[in-house]
């Protein structure tokens, strides 16, 4: 399932703050809700686990995939929440799974779909794309069905 936040935003081509540009990104798109208040020992939001999953990890090693047995002990967490954390990133299709060894088995991997989040938001638009034509052809069947109940 795809599933992404659109609102109206500014592109934030002149700051500098890879942190401000981060925050508002993830906000925006819906991967930290508005408001978000952490509910663990974290002092903010650059400090929560779903910005340090993402800051961290999937854009500081962009190419590298990673297990999430990995990923909840260097974050101190849970795996539920590192897997509720990628599966919001999954739905919209930011990421991709890949094998990865770790504590000497095969486990699956998660990282930046291509290693580029460039690459991998050009799959975000095409399936935003996507939804907006079926909602296109909804709205019109809908019209076309309300203007023949008026007929009636």
């Amino acid at each position: 399932m795809f599933e992404l936040q659109i609102v109206s935003n500014v592109p934030l081509g002149a700051e500098q703050n890879i942190d401000i540009v981060a925050e508002t990104f993830l906000i925006n798109i819906g991967y930290i809700p508005k408001g978000y208040d952490p509910k663990t020992s974290a002092t903010g939001l650059r400090d929560s686990v779903p910005y340090r999953l993402f800051m961290d990890f999937f854009m500081r090693n962009p190419g590298r995939a990673w297990a999430v047995e990995e990923l909840a002990a260097l974050l101190d967490t849970t795996k539920p929440t590192i897997y509720r954390h990628i599966n919001k990133l999954k739905s919209m299709d930011l990421l991709e799974s890949l094998n990865v060894e770790f504590d000497g088995q095969i486990r699956k991997g998660y990282r930046i779909r291509y290693g580029d989040l460039s690459k991998a938001w050009s799959f975000t638009e095409a399936n935003v794309n996507m939804a907006m034509e079926n909602y296109r052809r909804t709205v019109s069947h809908f019209q076309k069905l309300a203007s023949e109940a008026r007929k009636q």
